[in-house]
C-alpha cells in the first residue's frame, strides 16, 4: 500500500533589496524583510552575506501575516 501525501506550497515572502553597505563586511548585499522574535515582529535590514543587522523596527503585531493573507483574497 502506498501512502500519498498532500502538501501545500510555502509561504514566502520577498526580501527587498537595499542599497548600503555592511560596517561588519563591507558587502553591498542588504535585505529588507520581517523576522520574528522573542519580542515579537520586526520590519529588520540584514547583511545576506555575514547576516549582520543594519537596522531593526518594531512591525505591526500580525507581521507579514496580513500582506500574506491580503495575498490570497
Amino acid at each position: 500500500m502506498t501512502s500519498t501525501r498532500m502538501t501545500s506550497p510555502a509561504l514566502h515572502l520577498e526580501r527587498t533589496p537595499v542599497d548600503g553597505i555592511c560596517p561588519a563586511c563591507e558587502s553591498t548585499r542588504l535585505a529588507r524583510y520581517p523576522v520574528h522574535s522573542e519580542g515579537g515582529w520586526f520590519d529588520v535590514v540584514k547583511c545576506q552575506a555575514c547576516l549582520h543587522s543594519i537596522r531593526r523596527e518594531p512591525a505591526s503585531r500580525l507581521g507579514p501575516v496580513l500582506r500574506l493573507l491580503s495575498d490570497t483574497l
